[in-house]
């Protein structure tokens, strides 16, 4: 497979991609850095986004996450690093992310009650969807990972 962008898309359709990173910047100021950019991490280690695997690991330790945490995440059920909470979003966007193959469980949204509430769970909600759009964006596209993130990535 070439690493060419196919479309460099952040070049084109400005009110649509200052819409994206409006969202994207809301659920981070809602869930707080650190669990937005595991959520953003997680599911794009499972939709398969190089670019945005490389951008949320390095934002998570720019912002002081463990890298022995951020390396079991793709294990996070075996891994004694993530807290209930953690445990519980992560659950809870797996299962999202999966529909429409899988739809969440109720044992799924109560134990998502247990850490969160409805505008937690809502903003959990938004950060999947975003996510997702950035993933299908960048991997549809092929926006190459860059060598040398840009300076404050």
């Amino acid at each position: 497979m070439t690493h060419a962008a196919r479309v460099t898309f952040f070049n084109f359709a400005p009110a649509s991609m200052k819409a994206m990173v409006g969202l994207s910047a809301a659920v981070k100021e809602s869930l707080g850095a650190q669990l937005a950019e595991l959520v953003f991490l997680r599911v794009s280690q499972i939709n398969g986004c190089g670019f945005c695997i490389d951008m949320h690991w390095r934002a998570l330790v720019k912002g002081g996450a463990d890298q022995r945490h951020l390396n079991t995440l793709p294990g996070w059920r075996e891994s004694p690093f993530f807290s209930e909470r953690e445990r519980a979003a992560l659950n809870w966007v797996e299962a999202v992310n999966a529909i429409p193959q899988r739809s969440p469980s109720d044992a799924d949204f109560a134990l998502l009650k247990e850490h969160f509430n409805d505008e937690e769970i809502t903003q959990l909600g938004y950060a999947v969807a975003v996510i997702r759009g950035w993933n299908m964006l960048n991997v549809s596209l092929r926006n190459p990972i860059p060598v040398t993130p840009a300076p404050g990535m």
